[in-house]
């Protein structure tokens, strides 16, 4: 019985000035041990007093400190030195051979070299995209898509 998650603190005092994302770096230091992966969440306490901890994970493979990102809607916010605003929550992940892959310390990367999968040219009016999808084993076996692309988004996820 107790508590699902261990509570993090933050390293240093940090004031939110803007409602823009922030990195704050937190009394917590990678790798969690024993293989163990975990999730950052933020506490339902720092978002009762307006400061918003963007979930995240914290792989079997992480060095080096570790860092929380957060925003808030009402700046300036202050955060004191070890205040409690986010928590672990430990789990077994399930990384191929994380013990022999190399990461750099300080957290916020990720494993293989980065790749583009797919770049549209931005236009001056509304950006469309044609998306023909096929798939030889299901049915039916090709559908095709037709709308416009969030500009603002760093992914698109077709389901």
């Amino acid at each position: 019985s107790g508590s699902t998650g261990m509570d993090v603190a933050t390293a240093t005092t940090v004031t939110l000035t803007d409602p823009t994302v922030h990195k704050i770096p937190l009394n917590a230091q990678g790798p969690l041990g024993h293989g163990l992966s975990a999730l950052l969440l933020g506490r339902s306490s720092a978002t009762l007093r307006g400061v918003f901890v963007l979930p995240g994970v914290i792989g079997a493979d992480c060095t080096g400190p570790v860092h929380a990102v957060v925003w808030t809607p009402a700046p300036p916010v202050l955060i004191p030195v070890n205040s409690r605003i986010a928590q672990l929550i430990l789990f077994v992940g399930q990384a191929y051979n994380a013990d022999q892959v190399k990461r750099w310390s300080g957290s916020f990367g990720s494993t293989g070299l980065p790749a583009v999968l797919w770049v549209q040219a931005i236009q001056s009016h509304y950006p469309m995209l044609t998306c023909h999808l096929n798939n030889s084993e299901g049915k039916p076996h090709s559908i095709k898509l037709q709308g416009m692309i969030d500009t603002g988004a760093d992914v698109t996820v077709i389901s």
